[in-house]
């Protein structure tokens, strides 16, 4: 129950983070370090989650081991959509044109999409981590 609320806590922080640093056009550091942590939570659960079912206990409702190992595949997919943004941003960019300016307005494009992408993959863990607590009694 601690890590299935570290893992509501840590999202949600991450997400409020990340939503308002990305509405602000402030590609923040904090975030990833947020954003880190709780795609830790989430590993930790899946990992307790996954010894649980193996020692032979089984969740109160089927629909709460969907929910447990959905938000590790959306961390999983949101990353590879992370690269597939960066790669976007920089397709018709020649970074050896740039000046100096011109290649850190470049870096911020490409991290607020990051960003973007990230926080709502982390709201959506959020939303599926709290159906799982409401199915897992």
């Amino acid at each position: 129950m601690v890590v299935g609320i570290a893992v509501l806590v840590s999202n949600a922080a991450a997400g409020i983070w990340g939503g308002v640093a990305w509405l602000r056009k402030d590609p923040s550091v904090w975030f990833w370090y947020l954003l880190r942590l709780a795609q830790a939570t989430v590993v930790i659960q899946a990992v307790l989650g996954f010894t649980l079912l193996a020692r032979g206990l089984e969740p109160p409702d089927g629909l709460h081991a969907i929910y447990g190992i959905s938000p590790l595949v959306i961390a999983f997919v949101s990353e590879g959509m992370r690269i597939g943004v960066t790669q976007r941003e920089l397709e018709d960019v020649d970074l050896d044109d740039l000046d100096h300016r011109g290649q850190i307005a470049i870096a911020r494009r490409v991290a607020l999409a990051e960003m973007g992408v990230m926080t709502i993959g982390v709201l959506m863990i959020l939303t599926l981590a709290l159906r799982a607590y409401q199915t897992g009694a």
